[in-house]
């Protein structure tokens, strides 16, 4: 089947990146991309780098060598204000949901809109429903984050993730924390987002029911031999692959799809 051209174009792209802190190197050469409209994983054993990976492709940090870029330009290379407008294309999902206790969940969506647009209030209020209806969590915005569950937390951090419209989500352990219903129902979320949305997202995950579920491509990382072992649709590595370390790590689960 032919691929339409929002499949087909590459939204992130990482060049010969070394990651690591002075005289230590965590991952050294690698090289990937992901697509428009992707449903991209980062995997890989504990320890080999993953979020690391994440902080460098947001900007957070800057590589040891090599570059990241965003539609094309560089987020490592570029100027501080350019940077600025690049990161402002992310949404971050935290593990913990990173939302601010002395807000309600409103007013937790609305903060971005404040800090970064002129809008009204009336219109930030408007939007700010907008994305909690998008999270299933109408009904929810005066309550304060600790009167909600942990996963209705992670909705309303993705809400608040979403709400400047993000090209590209970044998700970090998504499903941390959550009952096997709860982790479901985020995953049927993240579809049903993607869909609606044509956003392009990446995740940081250790759950392989999860990874089967939502992912179109991943990428496993390897802290012996600092690079990615393999790369490709996480179903077809599972039965397929030839690396056995890899076909364990896929395998460990007894989800089959």
């Amino acid at each position: 089947m032919k691929k339409s051209k929002q499949q087909t174009e590459t939204v992130i792209e990482a060049i010969d990146l070394t990651l690591g802190y002075d005289d230590f190197i965590l991952l050294k050469n690698i090289n990937f991309s992901v697509k428009k409209g992707e449903i991209f994983a980062i995997l890989g054993g504990s320890g080999c780098g993953k979020s690391t990976v994440l902080k460098h492709l947001t900007g957070l940090y800057d590589p040891l060598k090599g570059d990241v870029l965003i539609n094309g330009t560089s987020i490592v290379n570029a100027e501080k204000e350019e940077k600025n407008a690049l990161m402002r294309q992310f949404g971050i999902l935290y593990q913990s949901g990173a939302l601010f206790s002395s807000m309600t969940i409103e007013e937790n969506i609305a903060m971005p809109l404040h800090e970064f647009t002129d809008l009204s209030e009336n219109i930030i209020a408007a939007m700010a429903q907008v994305k909690l209806s998008l999270v299933g969590l109408e009904g929810f915005e005066g309550f304060a984050p600790s009167e909600i569950s942990g996963g209705m937390k992670k909705r309303a951090g993705l809400a608040r993730a979403m709400s400047l419209d993000p090209q590209i989500l970044f998700f970090d352990e998504p499903s941390a924390g959550l009952d096997p219903i709860s982790s479901a129902d985020l995953d049927k979320l993240i579809l049903e987002l993607r869909k609606a949305t044509g956003t392009t997202m990446v995740i940081v995950t250790h759950e392989l029911d999860s990874i089967f579920t939502i992912a179109d491509r991943v990428i496993i990382l390897d802290k012996e031999s600092k690079g990615i072992i393999a790369e490709g649709n996480p179903k077809d590595l599972r039965d397929n692959s030839t690396n056995p370390w890899v076909k364990e790590f896929l395998n460990r689960s007894d989800m089959r799809n």
